[in-house]
Order: C-alpha cells, then structure tokens, then sequence
C-alpha cells in the first residue's frame, strides 16, 4: 500500500491529460496545459480571457451563459456538446462539462472541463451560429418542442431551421440528420 506524504495538486491540476479550467464571471482564472493546447494557446495565454474568445460569435456565448445559467443555479452542474474555437479560428465540436462553486450564482465561480471531439465530429462550416446552436441540441437526442423551450423560440422555428439543416446536409429522415450531425467516424 503507498501512503501519499503530500500531494501536489497544483501539478495534478496542470498534468490532467483533459482540458480544464477555474472561471470567474466567465472568465478564465486558471487554465491547464491540455486546455491551452485544446485551443491553441501557450501556456497562461488564456488567464484572464473572457470565455467568448473560445466561442465561434459573442451570441452563441452569450445565448449559452443564459441557457446554462438556470440549470447551474438549479443543479449545479451542467454539461453539454458544443462548437468551439480555437486561436486560430478553427471550429470544432467540444464535450464541455461545469460545476458552479457558488449555488446562488451560476457564473460567479466554476470548474470546467473541456473534451475535444474533432476525431469523432467535425463541423460543417455551412451552418449558421443559430443551425450550429440547434445542430447541437438536436445531436444530444432534444426534440423541438425541448429546443425551442431551451432557446427561448416557438416550436415553429425550430421546425423551420430543422429542415434547413436538413436541406443543408442532404438528410430525408430525423435520424439521417442526426447521423450526418454527428458525423461519427469509425474507429
């Protein structure tokens, strides 16, 4: 049996093979090697930054503060598959997992992880933030009465952008589209 004199939490923290991050107000407080990496950025390059930098527009950041604030304030935690991007402007799909650290302030401080998708997903560059924003709430298995409930719309619209994307990537079923949403390679 090993007995741990000291641990090293700071390391631990820094060596963690997932991206990961401390905010404050949706700002990056502390972030990890892997997060740094994950997004193009040297190390300490993202302390300070707001969050939007890592967002494809300041509305899909500002439309996703919103929509998570609520269940964080309710739960806790939140979590979610998203498009990212990276320093050097590249989009990509990104599994994203928060804790809030203070229950009656969703964003005043929180702990998060970021997963990079992009060998599994990748982005079609066609889509629209509002298409990119539903693409992703459809690819979690959300109906559209869900979806228009989570962004504030009527089910109508979401009907509507659904066959957009449906038109946009070529898909004659529900399930044809989330298929072609997820783009699922095989491994």
């Amino acid at each position: 049996m090993h007995t741990f004199h000291s641990i090293d939490y700071e390391s631990i923290f820094q060596l963690a093979p997932l991206g990961m991050c401390v905010s404050q107000n949706r700002r990056i407080v502390s972030a990890n090697l892997a997060l740094c990496a994950m997004f193009g950025y040297r190390d300490e390059e993202l302390i300070g930054l707001s969050f939007s930098m890592l967002y494809p527009s300041q509305d899909e950041f500002e439309r996703t503060g919103s929509r998570i604030a609520p269940i964080l304030n309710a739960t806790g935690s939140y979590r979610d598959e998203r498009i990212m991007k990276r320093a050097n402007q590249e989009l990509f799909w990104c599994h994203v997992t928060g804790r809030a650290l203070q229950q009656d302030d969703a964003h005043a401080f929180g702990i998060w992880t970021f997963e990079d998708l992009s060998a599994k997903r990748s982005v079609n560059k066609a889509l629209t933030a509002r298409e990119r924003e539903i693409s992703a709430l459809l690819a979690e298995g959300q109906t559209s009465k869900q979806i228009a409930r989570h962004l504030t719309l009527s089910p109508r619209t979401v009907e509507m952008y659904r066959a957009k994307l449906m038109k946009k990537l070529g898909a004659t079923s529900a399930s044809e589209l989330i298929n072609k949403l997820l783009r699922i390679s095989a491994e």
